[in-house]
């Protein structure tokens, strides 16, 4: 059995420039068909709009408030919401509270920068 502990993992930023803290999926080497990881946006930050082309991802805010942009559609989003991402649709997330926005990101098949289309500069 292998555990993995958050607090130990390295942080990277991917494309969409969050920085993310990957618990489980191939850059921890623990499982090879998905991923899960800890995303922050910083207080007053957002990502960049972008899609995936092939990953399903499942958002769970877990701490602080925000926005977040789903195709068309935008919602206030704050912890103990989950919003599900299909592939091909655009999406972004602002933090518009006083502290970091954290969320935990699940992804299937495991996120890839090479998957990742950004829409917007």
């Amino acid at each position: 059995m292998r555990v993995e502990n958050l607090g130990m993992v390295e942080p990277f930023v991917t494309l969409d420039g969050s920085t993310i803290r990957e618990v489980a999926g191939p850059a921890t080497g623990n499982a090879a068909n998905q991923s899960l990881a800890e995303a922050t946006v910083p207080e007053g930050g957002a990502t960049t709009g972008h899609f995936h082309r092939t990953t399903e991802e499942v958002y769970l805010f877990t701490h602080g408030a925000g926005r977040m942009r789903l195709g068309e559609e935008e919602r206030d989003v704050a912890a103990g919401d989950t919003v599900v991402i299909p592939p091909g649709v655009v999406h972004k997330v602002w933090n518009t509270g006083t502290e970091p926005l954290r969320l935990l990101c699940a992804c299937a098949p495991a996120y890839s920068h090479e998957d990742t289309v950004l829409t917007e500069s």
